[in-house]
Order: C-alpha cells, then structure tokens, then sequence
C-alpha cells in the first residue's frame, strides 16, 4: 500500500478526450467507511484487520490520528491493522484531525472506550456549514457531558453511557455514525430514528455485529441498539465505492466510448444509473461489474440530491459539469448542504455559463467549454473540473488537486490506462 504524499502537492493537467475503452477497477471504499471502521477498531481491546484498502490521502491523517491515541496502526498490501489494546489518550493530534471530516467518527468510539473524547473541530472540504449539534444532542441524551468551543468538540462520561430513544432532526451520516458507535457499549437500549442508511453505514454497523454488538434494523431508517459490556476486534473486507464508480460512470458518459467497471454491482447506484439511463447512456449490470457505452449525445435531465437512496450530494457536482454539454437545459437541486454550488465559479471561468439561483443551479447545456487555469475545493469539485476539462478546447489545469487524491485511488493510472491523457504537474 503506497502512503506517498509525493503527488498530493502537484497539479492536474487535463487534455481533451474524444473517447475512452477499457477496464477501470473500482476500489474499496477506504474514505467513507474504511475510515470510520478504523475509528470502530478502537473500541475493542485487540487487533482489527481490514482489507480492501486503499492509498488515498485521507488514510496517513487516520494512522496520524490512531497513532497519537497511542493504537499501532500497520498499512500494507491493502490491508489496515489496527491493534488497540492500549488507548493512551482522548485527545487525539488536533493537526491530524483538522484536516478531514471523518476525524469525527472517533469521538462517539473513544466515549465508548475511555469515558472522554477531546477531539478539535475538523476541516476537510470546503462545502457548507456541517455543524456537530446533532452529534452533541444524542450524546447528552445517553447521559454524556458536551461543551463545543471554537477549537474542540470535548464531551465527557461519568460511567457508562446509558441507552436512549433519539429522534435525528436530518438523517446526518456522520451523527448516525457516532451515535450508533456510542450506542453499543452502552447500558440497556438505544433506539436511533431518522437515521442515515447509506452503504456505508450499513456495512460499518454489519462490522461491529462481528465485534459482539447487537444492532438491528440495518439497512432501515430505524435502528435498535442492546448495549454490550465489550466488543472483540474483528475483520471486515470494505465494500466498493460507490463515488467513485459514480464519478467513472459520468465520466464514461461526459467523454464517450465504453468501459467496464469491475468489482462492484449496480445495486448501491441504481439512482445514478437511472439519471444516466434518461440521459440516453446505455448501462448494464454484468456478473463482473458494470457496463457502460455513450455517444456523447446527452438529453438533458432535471436532479435533486437527497440522502441515499436519493441522488448523493457528492455526485452532484460532477453531474453538473456532465450536464454542461447537454442538449438543452437542466436545472440541478442541492438538498443537503448549503455552499456546495461555490465550485461553479471555476466551471464558469471555462465557459460553462452556469446560474446559481440559492439552493438551484440552472445548466443550459451545449456549453463550447475552453480550457482554464482552475482550482478544486474539494473532493467532488476536482472531479468535476476533470470532467469538464476532457470535453474543453486546449488544456486544463487543476490546482489544490491533492483533494482528488483523497477520494479517489489511483485516478491518473486509471484514466491513463483507459485512454484518457491526465498527468501531474508541478
């Protein structure tokens, strides 16, 4: 497993792409359940082992992390070991925390483990307010003490937490996450409505079933968690990434040509594969993976994003810049966070002609895209910048590209092997 920074400070360059073919493998969902699995292992005395693994730039901040608590971490041949039979702290590296959001999935393990958490307020990408209050009002309803600064999330026991009934006011990922994770060593039982049912969460709860704990309803927006006393290390294999494959999925469809994803089914995206399906793309669900074929001839489509199964928030701002050369217009919907139509205006330093009406984006499609100097502020905003830059006149080059490099594995290897010609720059 390649933990090199060495391209996280580097530029994309991006040419124009008449067509792709070929076999992209998709990886394991390191960043949005790998992540918070590793935060899991820390509640059981042990060694936690998972695989599926990939080298994207957020894992070394997560090793970073676990490492400053006192856990070993080992990373290599896609595998993460995590041996938490010693936690010497609650206070993980607040630098190592700071720069992304999946730093707060320890808190609600490490309540668990030591009775505290003194965790700094996270940074990670630049896409609207994400505050932590849900966070902080089910943990005070299981009997934890909160006080957010400015700077930190701290959050107190005194003993056991005790189980409890709570009602999220927004099916929040990261508040389910942290809740669920407080929930199973808790006394009696937890009740979680309104809860995130995302893939991810879904697996990492089948996870700490194989830790001892007892959740039911997996799957539902409901959850019922018994308390256990403790929880024993397991393994788990990380399910594909869904974003990723989404992102390839648009991008086949953006430049033309055909591809097959290979490792992963179609059943976490039929969203997606829907909108593309409208859209005039073909799309099939093979024994090995999923089949894609465009024309490049685009109808345009109308989308909302909505927590899952609805369409992701972190596919729409690559749906925008696919549906910039569309035929005709579109009008895009952003649902759960609130600054995350800002990457627009280096689409528009392209020629994309977009219109930012509040929480819409209107798309007129058909856009004559040229080449730019352009910047990416954040995961899903660079990707979006790349697609738009293979349909673009001349070249395109993305600064702040590291982010990419934190959710997706290999982009450049991957796209350079299917035909598409992008290459880092200093």
């Amino acid at each position: 497993m390649d933990l090199s920074l060495k391209n996280f400070s580097k530029k994309l360059l991006v040419k124009p792409c008449s067509g792709l073919n070929g076999t992209i493998e998709i990886s394991g969902m390191t960043k949005n359940a790998g992540l918070k699995q590793m935060a899991a292992c820390v509640m059981a005395e042990g060694v936690g082992i998972l695989s599926n693994m990939t080298s994207i730039a957020d894992l070394p901040l997560m090793i970073d992390l676990l490492r400053s608590i006192g856990v070993i971490v080992d990373a290599k041949n896609g595998q993460v070991s995590v041996d938490a039979r010693r936690v010497t702290s609650s206070h993980p590296d607040d630098e190592s925390v700071k720069h992304f959001r999946a730093s707060t999935s320890i808190i609600g393990a490490l309540l668990s483990r030591t009775g505290e958490a003194k965790v700094a307020i996270p940074g990670g990408d630049k896409i609207g307010d994400r505050k932590l209050d849900m966070h902080a009002q089910g943990l005070t309803q299981m009997g934890a003490d909160i006080e957010i600064t400015s700077t930190h999330f701290i959050a107190k026991s005194n003993g056991r937490l005790s189980g409890a009934s709570i009602l999220l006011d927004f099916p929040s990922v990261g508040a389910t996450e942290n809740l669920l994770m407080a929930a199973v060593m808790a006394k009696g039982v937890s009740i979680l409505d309104n809860i995130a049912r995302e893939p991810e969460v879904q697996d990492l709860c089948r996870f700490l079933n194989k830790m001892g704990a007892k959740i039911e309803g997996i799957g539902t927006s409901t959850l019922k968690i018994t308390g256990v006393e403790e929880l024993s290390p397991a393994s788990n294999r990380i399910i594909g990434d869904r974003i990723e494959t989404g992102t390839y999925l648009m991008l086949v469809a953006m430049v033309g040509g055909e591809a097959l994803l290979e490792g992963i089914s179609i059943d976490s995206l039929k969203i997606v594969v829907k909108k593309l399906q409208e859209m005039g793309v073909e799309i099939e669900d093979k024994s090995d993976g999923i089949f894609i074929r465009s024309n490049k001839s685009l109808k345009p489509i109308d989308i909302s994003t909505l927590p899952y199964p609805g369409f992701a928030t972190d596919y729409m701002p690559i749906a925008v810049a696919l549906l910039t050369k569309a035929n005709g217009t579109s009008i895009v919907s952003e649902n759960i966070f609130d600054n995350r139509f800002a990457f627009t205006d280096e689409l528009n330093k392209m020629n994309a002609g977009i219109i930012i009406d509040g929480r819409h984006a209107v798309i007129r499609g058909e856009a004559n895209l040229i080449g730019a100097e352009v910047k990416a502020f954040d995961v899903r905003a660079g990707a979006a910048l790349l697609l738009a830059g293979l349909r673009a006149e001349g070249e395109t080059l993305i600064s702040d590209s590291y982010h990419m490099q934190r959710g997706y594995t290999d982009i450049v290897k991957k796209l350079k092997a299917v035909g598409v010609d992008v290459s880092w720059v200093d």
